[in-house]
Order: structure tokens, then sequence, then C-alpha cells
């Protein structure tokens, strides 16, 4: 089996690797050559146009996208719409929006090319365990497709989750879910780095412990001991947390079908919060104590 990948970034070039693991040869394309070059010293077939992409594979063809979300995205969508034949598939691998997937199976549709959309998780350490990749669109399609799936994944690591957007719906939903999971991780051991304990506990060692056997062992908590070993206090890091945009989507589709989602739309808003030094709400909160209690407040030039 050959499948055509567009996009050798952290996840891309490393799922390429993964599929030649299991003998499937790839068709490597990314906007910059050198990586096209690396990749193709280790097996794979250089491509350094789209056009040669599908020069090199045979009909019906199957190409993957991996590219990040938005106007990368968008912009190699409509050309393979252009460029591709009736009958041959894609398969969107970003963390793209689902509704965006939905008119994107429909315009491939109209010019006979095949449409899966394919959320996947296990970032940098997917090479080495798999990816867990959650699958929408034909089913048919999917299933001849299958041995790339399975070749990426762990055992029983990936699944058709039913029509157009509905492997990156459940994609994104799993982000959101992350969020919450890592806050709490957070929040937990904040509380006992301030309390009278705090200095006592080894983070690392903690972290260790909470995995054999107990019920928020996890996969998130063996990292956490790997980074508290690395840096005891994390003394080295910054406190601000960016966000993809899934778990942006997250809030907003819980807002759109009215489902209350307060842990996973709070994780949200402490992502936002941590990139806001001497916040302005805070300032807001100090003065409006100082203005009905009397209480004291920190001037600026107090620091």
């Amino acid at each position: 089996m050959r499948i055509g990948m567009i996009g050798l970034g952290r996840m891309g070039m490393n799922m390429v690797r993964r599929l030649m693991q299991h003998d499937i040869e790839v068709v490597a394309y990314n906007r910059s050559a050198d990586k096209v070059d690396q990749i193709k010293q280790e097996g794979a077939i250089a491509a350094y146009t789209l056009q040669e992409i599908k020069d090199q594979l045979e009909p019906p063809r199957t190409v993957w996208s991996m590219l990040p979300a938005g106007p990368a995205t968008d912009a190699v969508m409509n050309q393979l719409k252009e460029l591709l034949d009736a009958g041959d598939t894609v398969i969107e691998g970003g963390n793209s929006h689902y509704k965006d997937d939905i008119v994107n199976s429909k315009e491939m549709a109209d010019n006979g090319i095949k449409y899966l959309d394919a959320g996947v998780s296990g970032g940098i350490w997917g090479l080495k365990v798999g990816y867990c990749t959650m699958v929408g669109g034909p089913k048919d399609e999917f299933k001849r497709l299958e041995p790339i799936f399975k070749a990426l994944a762990p055992e029983n690591g990936y699944m058709h989750c039913g029509p157009a957007g509905a492997g990156h719906f459940v994609k994104m939903v799993h982000n959101g879910i992350e969020y919450g999971l890592m806050q709490a991780y957070a929040e937990g051991f904040a509380l006992i780095e301030d309390s009278p304990f705090g200095e006592n506990i080894d983070f690392g060692e903690l972290s260790d412990l909470w995995n054999q056997g107990s019920v928020i062992r996890s996969w998130l908590l063996e990292l956490a001991a790997d980074a508290f070993k690395k840096s005891e206090r994390l003394e080295d890091l910054e406190g601000y947390v960016d966000d993809s945009g899934e778990g942006r989507w997250t809030v907003l589709q819980s807002v759109e079908t009215a489902t209350p989602t307060p842990v996973l739309t709070m994780a949200l808003m402490e992502r936002f919060s941590s990139r806001r030094p001497n916040d302005f709400r805070n300032r807001v909160l100090a003065a409006l104590r100082r203005e009905f209690g009397g209480h004291a407040v920190k001037k600026a030039e107090d620091k």
C-alpha cells in the first residue's frame, strides 16, 4: 500500500516513519524541502510539489494532510479538490473544526473525491507508542484504508466515529477533557505545594506513587513525574499556558447545545488567566474591596 503525506511537522514526520515501519510506502511532501530531503534519506519517496505526490500514487490515490488547522489546511484542501481525480481519497488529519470537515466533504464529493477526517492524538510519543485515531467519513472507505489506521495506532487504538466531521468532533471533546485533567493535576499539586507539608514532598516521587494502583493514575501523571524529575519545582518554566483552539471549540459547542461543562470551561479560562500578569480583573477586585470595606491594597510601586 502507498499513501501520500502532506506536512512533515512534529506529528507528520513521525507518522511517516511509523507507516514505513509497517511496510506502507509513503510519498512525502512539505513546503520546506529540507524536511523532504531528510525523510527521503530514511526511505520515503520524495515529493517537492503536490503534483509530484499525485504523479507517484496509483489510482485510487490516498493523500493524508497533516497541517495546522486554519489557513494552511484550507489552502491545501482547495488545491486537492482541483488536483485529484474522482475516486481518490483525502484524509484530513490536522486539528480542524468538525464543521469545516462537513463543508470539505461535500465539496470533495462534488468532484467525486472521498473524504475522511482523522483526529489524531499521541503527540511526540506517537512514533513509539502509536497514535490514537478517531475517524469520520464513509465507513466503506474507512474499511478500505483500515491498514493505514491500524499501522499508525496502538492495539485497539483507532475507531470509525461516524459521518464526515465525527472524527474531529470526538477529538475536539477529547482535547477539552485533556484541559480539565491537566487543570485538576495542576491545582492538586499547587495545594500540596502551599501546605505546611509542601517543602517535604518530592513531586516526582509522589507522581510515581499515584501511578501505582491509584484511581487517578494516568499517562499525564507519568509525564508530570518526568517533568518534576527534570526540575523539582519547575523553576525553569514560566506559568504561561497556551491553547491549541480545540478547548475553545469544545466550550463553544457546549454553549451551542446548552450542555453544562463547568470543569472544561474553567480549565480553558485558567489558561487565559495564565497569560495576564497583573491582571486588570484583579486590580478591579482590589479596588472594590478598598472602596466598600477600606481594605488595604498594594500599589504598583510597592513591588
